[in-house]
């Protein structure tokens, strides 16, 4: 409940607590201006008895009446006793004095809040419709014609308009209810969102420290396929070409294959270098995924002779950091494939941010290939492919190949946007 519901909550509470006390003195006050100064004393002491007998009785309505924990008023049968002679005593005060109808009309505020049942809150309404409306044709009893006539009128219109009121507070504390029930069962939902979304930032905390651990594996892997591949046969090479040397029959044939063991040993070492700079992604130190991924796409460009472009499409943002190694190694991994077998003119790479996760597409007009023509392999011993696929699925997202031989190739990565500082 808020601080305004219990403002009024309270106020209600004043109302229902004093009124009629109010009520009471008001009536008193009036009935003694008006009174007739023949009046017999026997008229007096029945009033001032039935004035102390509504006294007693709100006195001990106020200390016995039923709450709930939350303070609010609870309909029962000792509410219904109240309520009943608290009324009884407004009808003998009314006869006395048409004035009390002021004390009589009580009955109007609180028979919801005394009387349990709906029928039963109905009937009180009337019974004291029917005292308010006796004191309004003039008084009780009814003596003349003109008050016989103006009572059923008066009654009609005190109960009609009292029913009216009851059906329209009745509608209202409905919607009251209901409204409470939708407010508890969306903060049970948004209970339920906010954890839903606790353990995904969980998962996903949890997946890029997988992610990180397993990219150690991958990177002795590759680098041992990258030895093995460029600076392994680099080196026989350059071992094939002395031993021709140490066999030459003349200068001139030594120096063409000691010419081709210094070319083979230059190119060695610079894949040598070429892998150990890619051993981490040191291209992320001091920039932002968007800037190496430019930086990588333009050097590779440069080094093959390939027109390469690179493109960013979204609202840029700072990823974490694993998620920004994981898709700079997709892009170098795509670049050597590209470079080894793909024999392509162009070659385009775009990043894209799109709300909750980041795309990289990675394209070229090679010579294509059938991608289920490709032997398989595991995603954790694979590389190529399949350690593409690996390293975007550690981090719950995805790649998918299209390629068709003589058509290029398309790569497509998709990964959830995890920033910097989550």
């Amino acid at each position: 409940m808020t601080a305004v519901d219990t403002q009024i909550e309270q106020r209600w509470e004043q109302l229902h607590t004093w009124g009629p006390y109010g009520l009471l003195g008001i009536s008193v006050v009036l009935a003694i201006a008006a009174a007739d100064p023949h009046t017999g004393p026997a008229k007096w002491h029945a009033a001032l008895a039935l004035v102390g007998a509504a006294v007693a009785l709100q006195l001990w309505w106020h200390s016995t009446r039923p709450r709930r924990p939350d303070r609010c008023r609870v309909p029962s049968r000792h509410g219904t006793v109240y309520y009943a002679v608290r009324w009884a005593i407004a009808f003998a005060l009314t006869w006395l004095s048409p004035f009390f109808a002021f004390y009589a009309a009580a009955g109007y505020m609180d028979a919801d809040e005394t009387i349990p049942g709906t029928r039963w809150q109905r009937l009180g309404l009337f019974a004291s419709a029917v005292t308010v409306a006796g004191a309004q044709a003039g008084g009780l009893p009814l003596g003349s014609t003109v008050q016989w006539v103006l009572f059923p009128a008066l009654l009609f219109a005190n109960s009609g308009l009292q029913m009216v009121v009851a059906h329209l507070t009745d509608q209202e504390q409905q919607r009251a209810r209901e409204r409470t029930e939708t407010i508890t069962e969306l903060e049970r939902t948004n209970t339920a969102l906010q954890q839903a979304l606790d353990e995904n930032a969980a998962l996903h905390a949890q997946l890029l420290v997988q992610a990180r651990e397993a990219g150690v594996a991958d990177e002795r892997r590759r680098l041992a396929a990258e030895i093995h591949d460029t600076i392994a046969q680099g080196l026989t090479g350059i071992i094939a070409q002395l031993q021709v040397v140490a066999n030459a029959p003349d200068l001139d044939l030594a120096r063409t294959h000691l010419g081709r063991a210094s070319d083979l040993a230059r190119h060695s070492l610079g894949e040598a270098r070429r892998s150990v700079h890619n051993l981490a992604p040191v291209a992320l130190e001091n920039d932002g995924l968007p800037e190496a991924l430019k930086k990588t796409v333009a050097a590779w460009g440069e080094r093959t002779g390939v027109r390469a472009e690179f493109t960013v499409t979204g609202t840029s943002e700072q990823l974490h950091e694993e998620v920004a190694a994981t898709l700079l190694r997709i892009v170098q991994e795509a670049l050597s494939n590209a470079a080894r077998h793909a024999r392509a003119t162009r070659l385009g790479v775009t990043l894209s941010f799109l709300g909750d996760e980041v795309i990289l597409d990675i394209r070229d007009d090679g010579t294509g290939f059938d991608p289920l023509a490709l032997p398989a392999r595991t995603h954790a011993g694979g590389f190529g492919l399949d350690g593409m696929r690996a390293r975007a699925e550690r981090i719950a997202g995805s790649l998918t190949v299209e390629s068709e031989p003589g058509h290029g190739t398309a790569l497509s990565a998709r990964v959830p946007l995890v920033r910097h500082d989550s």
